[in-house]
């Protein structure tokens, strides 16, 4: 299905349940004086249609990044508001057809008893109750999800891992590395947020930095504001980075080597040569200490389903025999059970990110639920089989829904043991 005909399918159901919802409003709110009741539709229906035209032009425009965001978002809030309140109208439609029904079997004249309740001056009629519920709910994922981008977005948290290594040599024994993901800066609107954040972090004084991927949403040029403030990522043994589903411009250019597409791809490299991060496409480095060495593993990305997998583990492994630890950086958790797992199991840790916690969900202590998990297994957090680990960070950026709700974003730091 193509993707006009798809928001043209979706937009007409939009406009349905707006039908819906409206009549259902006006049918409770009966003692309303017309001057309200005018200024109700036209405010309901101004906003309505000018939300789906919004969408047309925030797609097929080109528009400010942020004015695209702003238009979509709020089609996304007030159309989830309204789908939260469908059951409740549908449950009062079902009921108030089952009280007519039976009234037509049982073919008698007496109203029924909803309908003597009512009659009675019942404070709140079974309608009424059902639609202000519903209005009510409704009102929930609205003022919630509104919350999340006003709190939310930026509030970084610092997760502090103890990452146990058996064989780890005992020149890093106690090292700490930092981890962040999913930056996804051409999703940003606030660059003194996105400032504090780094400040977090080199708050932290970490001795190596691990990048997972997606630095933009799909164009290299997305990080022209926030480049100088990624290249203050600095840490003693070095900034490591490699590159997510995002950073390859498919969803701009399409899975071809467009001329435009490679020249994006050549300029994300760039970017990152720039920052002075060590961008590793299917490669290791070693990492020495006092003549002690580890390996650091970094491949392109790899997911499974229907993401590329441009990931080569067999180049990015080569001649690395002879150290006791490598590392992994590997954006698209699901690479771990997909080919690690099985094919690397000298592969002591895998750092991804790529899930984002769905950026909505609860992340408590000892419990944590998104709805991500039921999509990917290893999601957000220390995973381990055996002995080789992966470890999940939901990311510091955002994507779409310009919020966290529960997912916030996360800063890792790991110290390195020999456990």
């Amino acid at each position: 299905m193509g993707r006009t005909l798809f928001l043209t399918i979706l937009c007409f159901v939009i406009i349905l349940l707006d039908f819906y919802c409206y009549y259902a409003i006006l049918a409770v709110f009966k003692k309303w004086k017309d001057s309200t009741k005018q200024f109700f539709k036209k405010a309901w229906w101004t906003i309505n249609i000018a939300l789906i035209v919004g969408v047309f032009c925030a797609i097929y425009l080109n528009l400010f990044l942020s004015a695209r965001a702003i238009i979509l978002v709020a089609f996304f809030l007030i159309s989830t508001g309204k789908i939260v309140m469908l059951p409740f109208l549908l449950v009062d439609d079902l009921r108030r057809f089952g009280i007519k029904f039976f009234k037509l079997l049982k073919k008698k004249k007496e109203p029924t008893e909803a309908a003597k309740e009512t009659i009675k001056g019942e404070p709140i009629s079974r309608s009424s109750f059902l639609v202000k519920a519903g209005l009510i709910a409704g009102a929930v994922p609205l003022s919630s999800l509104s919350w999340g981008i006003i709190s939310g977005a930026y509030d970084y948290q610092i997760r502090r891992v103890n990452l146990k290594l058996p064989n780890l040599p005992k020149a890093f024994d106690g090292i700490t590395l930092a981890q962040i993901t999913d930056i996804h800066s051409g999703s940003f609107y606030n660059k003194t947020a996105v400032k504090g954040g780094v400040d977090m972090l080199l708050a932290e004084k970490p001795d190596l930095v691990f990048f997972t991927g997606d630095l933009v949403n799909n164009l290299s040029s997305e990080l022209k504001d926030y480049q100088d403030i990624f290249s203050k990522v600095t840490a003693p043994l070095g900034v490591y980075s490699v590159l997510g589903n995002h950073d390859y411009g498919d969803y701009h250019f399409g899975r071809g080597t467009s001329p435009a597409k490679v020249k994006n791809l050549q300029d994300m490299v760039a970017s990152h040569k720039i920052m002075g991060w060590d961008l590793l496409m299917n490669e290791n480095r070693r990492i020495k200490i006092g003549g002690e060495e580890i390996g650091i593993v970094g491949i392109e990305n790899w997911g499974m389903g229907r993401f590329p997998k441009y990931g080569k583990m067999e180049l990015a492994t080569q001649n690395m025999e002879d150290l006791p630890v490598k590392l992994l950086l590997s954006h698209d958790p699901s690479h771990w059970r997909g080919e690690v797992l099985e094919k690397y199991k000298d592969i002591d840790v895998a750092f991804a990110g790529h899930t984002h916690g769905m950026q909505f969900g609860v992340r408590l202590k000892d419990t944590q639920w998104s709805p991500v998990q039921y999509i990917y297994k290893e999601w957000a957090g220390l995973y381990q089989e055996q002995q080789q680990q992966l470890y999940v960070n939901v990311g510091y950026g955002f994507l779409g829904y310009p919020g966290r709700v529960g997912m916030l974003p996360e800063i890792t730091i790991f110290t390195l043991s020999k456990g």
